[in-house]
């Protein structure tokens, strides 16, 4: 495979650290420094992406595009990509619900060719290897294996239909985020009553019980601007598929509690139980 030129929009700590990993297999990983935060041009500094100037730029210059930022401003980035006729493989990572990837997918078919992809696990560092899922035409999600080979993320594809990567990626974040919002719960009205320790205890004694891991509750407060959004998504794909979406409403409300938290590396347990507790 001749290596291509990427794009990566809006590297935060996940995108930075994949695209990082495709730069093994490209001959540039490009990122637009327009409009960008002191802590995305460290962060794009750190993994050594190159900074142009617009997006204009980027997209006239990249043979693939990855897209890896919140959820609410997907529709919005891709709608901007299509305005500037991009032609190459447009790779729609984000976590969203398979309609919407499928609405991206409709908005970019005059230009892009779109691979639908969702990444499972922790980024790409210190020896963590999460896995990029993918779904769409099989030449495109071949090309986006070869891009990731040899690197710290794995590729798995699923299948010719768009939408199947975001459904998986939903899939697991409705259980694994849902059961680390319910393990603050319950920490929290075990603390209320002075047996926290015991809870713990009593947990510990299950295998790979994740009330056994109160320490991750303030890790969990610290990502909840990201999760919240994704458990939103993932309640709409439980209504669409005719299943009840209360609870992954009710956990992203509660996960909500936690916004004024976002990315505090110093939050401890009880700092996010005492948010947690303040309407």
């Amino acid at each position: 495979m001749d290596q291509p030129t990427v794009g990566i929009l809006h590297p935060g700590s996940m995108g930075a650290a994949v695209a990082a990993c495709a730069a093994t297999n490209a001959t540039a990983v490009l990122w637009c420094e327009n409009g960008r935060s002191t802590a995305s041009v460290e962060r794009a500094a750190q993994f050594g992406l190159t900074p142009v100037a617009t997006l204009a730029e980027l997209l006239d210059r990249s043979d693939i595009v990855l897209s890896l930022c919140p959820p609410a401003a997907a529709e919005d980035l891709a709608r901007a990509v299509a305005g500037h006729r991009f032609a190459g493989v447009y790779v729609e990572a984000n976590a969203i619900n398979p309609e919407r990837t499928k609405r991206i997918a409709t908005l970019l078919e005059h230009g892009a060719t779109v691979v639908d992809g969702g990444v499972v696990g922790s980024p790409p560092v210190g020896g963590k290897t999460p896995t990029l899922y993918l779904s769409g035409p099989a030449s495109e999600t071949e090309r986006i294996a070869e891009l990731f080979a040899g690197t710290a993320v794995r590729t798995a594809v699923l299948g010719t239909e768009v939408g199947k990567a975001s459904a998986l990626k939903l899939s697991y974040a409705s259980f694994q985020k849902t059961s680390r919002v319910l393990v603050a719960l319950a920490v929290g009205m075990a603390r209320e009553h002075g047996v926290d320790q015991e809870l713990i205890e009593v947990a510990s004694r299950r295998t790979d019980s994740y009330l056994s891991e109160p320490q991750y509750v303030a890790k969990t407060a610290a990502r909840a601007w990201r999760w919240g959004p994704e458990l939103e998504e993932a309640a709409d794909a439980l209504a669409a598929a005719g299943l009840p979406p209360e609870m992954l409403r009710a956990a992203a409300s509660t996960l909500a509690r936690w916004d004024d938290a976002k990315d505090d590396g110093e939050l401890t347990l009880a700092d996010a139980l005492d948010r947690l507790a303040q309407p």
